[in-house]
């Protein structure tokens, strides 16, 4: 048998894989079974971002999730594998309580490929909710949330795949804007002056190392901050002042920002964003950013 130009033996043949990916964006516990003749595949996880907090004096910003990727992991056709993809860590907003924590993210196990989640903000004052770390070959950790104090510390922006998210600004000290991701992550997101709300971080995409997410701006006085950019395609963070629903962090792993929860009702800190877990296959293929995308 002759396949462009090379002679295989009798009785051998050629199998070529086609490429393929699936991903998985939705909080839970899900099985994927590996395709047939597909005996390796490569994988990204994405923590949840953790969830802002409000209240009256110490409206602290919820980390960004970390994000891990892995080349080459052996699989076998037929056989299915687990996946777990992170919810984000839920908002608090009765002025006493800390914000929930982002979960995690894996493919296989936590022992193989995995983006852990971020931090909640908590009471304690000047302090900054931890970006979420990772496992595998590369990615990046989590930014920090932004501090609370006299005004309301933003959220960190989810990690990259080969940096840190950007973090949130503080709402007590300098810097107060969000500062830019690195290496694909997502931007931390602004402060806001005088305790409206601040900023949630942004996300991070799933198809591979692309652009950095920029910082979002303070909040003018008597503003809301703005929203971390999301970084590799991921979504931006919602600005703050933003209703009720808070605002969000941005998918996927961005945190959640914090606010002062007396001035006016849209005063809502928001939620961390939810993590996901992306798997592709097929000869030439790689992250960060080898043919990432779907094919």
């Amino acid at each position: 048998m002759i396949i462009s130009g090379i002679t295989l033996p009798a009785g051998l043949t050629f199998t070529h894989i086609l490429p393929g990916q699936t991903e998985f964006i939705t909080a839970g516990t899900y099985t994927w079974t590996c395709p047939p003749n597909v005996t390796s595949v490569c994988a990204v996880c994405v923590g949840g971002g953790g969830g802002g907090r409000g209240s009256t004096s110490n409206g602290q910003g919820g980390g960004g999730g970390g994000t891990g990727w892995k080349n080459n992991i052996s699989v076998t056709p037929g056989v299915s594998y687990t996946v777990v993809v992170a919810a984000g860590g839920t908002r608090s907003y009765d002025g006493s309580s800390d914000a929930g924590g982002g979960g995690s993210s894996y493919f296989i196990d936590g022992s193989t490929v995995a983006g852990y989640g971020g931090g909640g903000g908590s009471g304690v004052a000047f302090s900054k909710a931890s970006g979420g770390g990772y496992l595998g070959d590369g990615g990046g950790n989590g930014g920090l949330g932004g501090t609370g104090g006299s005004y309301s510390g933003a959220g960190g922006g989810a990690g990259g795949y080969a940096g840190t998210g950007g973090d949130g600004g503080n709402g007590s000290s300098l810097p107060y804007g969000g500062t830019a991701g690195s290496g694909g992550a997502g931007g931390g997101g602004g402060s806001a002056t005088f305790s409206l709300s601040a900023g949630a971080g942004g996300g991070v995409g799933i198809q591979g190392q692309g652009g950095n997410g920029a910082g979002g701006a303070q909040g003018p006085n008597f503003g809301s901050g703005g929203g971390g950019a999301g970084g590799s395609g991921g979504g931006n963070g919602v600005g703050g002042n933003s209703g009720a629903g808070g605002s969000v962090g941005g998918n996927y792993g961005g945190g959640g920002g914090g606010s002062d929860n007396l001035v006016g009702v849209n005063a809502f800190a928001g939620d961390g964003a939810g993590g996901a877990v992306r798997i592709i296959w097929g000869e030439g293929r790689a992250f960060p950013s080898t043919n990432t995308g779907n094919l």
